[in-house]
């Protein structure tokens, strides 16, 4: 069975990064919802699955220097680094998968669009969370959008696990607060919709 880093690898080695249905020309949902946490430049920021995305040369361009992208695609992450040229080493880049990554630092946001959503084992969503309670500080936010309960069953081949506000709190568990969920219609490059939820949690405790 193929790995799901090889997975990954293979999807973005032989896609462009605007030929993924995910592709976002403008991450405006994820930067309101970042400044409306109180995100500002020294902001100590993670990306999980950020891959190619966009987000982090929004970030960087608005003076954004505690940047962590990760993904476990070394291909997209390249791609996202060729793209910001020298902007690219105000960036950590991490080459990771986000269920067996070793956090060597704490972050004040944890921003997940679209990675969360693929992990269908109960031991990988258990692995994620640990994850995320080792890397975001108490009184830190976690940014998580996935699909919404009438999105997409699948995603690039994939089965993935939809969500609403009160599911995915469920899966964060009791130290997480919500503080804001949103609905999104994502168009897809080729026009279609995917709908998504965005929600904000707040680390309230250990």
């Amino acid at each position: 069975m193929e790995s799901r880093q090889a997975y990954w690898e293979n999807v973005y080695t032989k896609k462009d990064e605007n030929e993924v249905s995910w592709f976002q020309e403008n991450p405006a949902q994820s930067l309101e919802l970042i400044a409306e946490v109180g995100g500002s430049p020294d902001t100590a920021i993670v990306d999980i699955g950020g891959g190619a995305s966009r987000l982090v040369d929004s970030l960087v361009a608005m003076g954004f220097r505690a940047m962590t992208v990760l993904d476990l695609s070394e291909a997209a992450l390249k791609t996202a680094q060729a793209r910001l040229g020298q902007d690219a080493a105000y960036v950590c880049w991490l080459v990771a998968d986000a269920t067996t990554w070793e956090p060597s630092q704490e972050y004040d946001v944890w921003h997940d669009r679209a990675a969360f959503h693929f992990l269908t084992d109960e031991k990988d969503r258990a692995a994620y969370v640990a994850r995320l309670r080792r890397a975001l500080k108490v009184g830190g936010h976690a940014i998580i959008a996935t699909f919404a309960l009438e999105g997409p069953e699948k995603c690039s081949g994939l089965p993935v696990v939809r969500y609403d506000a009160a599911s995915l709190g469920q899966a964060l568990g009791p130290e997480f607060k919500l503080g804001h969920t949103a609905r999104h219609e994502h168009a897809t490059p080729w026009g279609s919709q995917q709908v998504f939820q965005f929600s904000v949690f707040r680390r309230d405790h250990r």
